[in-house]
């Protein structure tokens, strides 16, 4: 029979292997292993440290797509660098918002 810990060990994969996705689900397993309190202090630092590692997998791999993103956005036929807008835009106001 495995148990919680077992599984959580196997579920763990060196950061070089994990894609995006897979490093973002091992987060959430974490967090609720850690949520749920039946983790042993000795468990929780390791827990928290792969959490820490898999925060900076993450962290990078977004860091590429938005490079990727600036190099890729086009205005016309010529390939211009775009800074990638990490702030959403505002909405603009409507004279049916106003009120009077």
């Amino acid at each position: 029979m495995t148990t919680k810990k077992q599984q959580n060990d196997k579920d763990a994969a060196p950061e070089g292997d994990l894609n995006f996705e897979k490093a973002l689900e091992r987060l959430e397993t974490i967090v609720k292993d850690m949520e749920d309190g039946s983790l042993g202090l000795e468990q929780m630092m390791q827990r928290f440290e792969e959490g820490q590692k898999l925060v900076a997998v993450c962290s990078r791999k977004l860091n590429e797509v938005e490079r990727k993103i600036e190099v890729l956005a086009k205005k016309g036929d010529d390939l211009k660098l775009q800074p990638f807008d990490t702030e959403p835009a505002e909405p603009e106001a409507d004279a049916s918002d106003e009120l009077f």
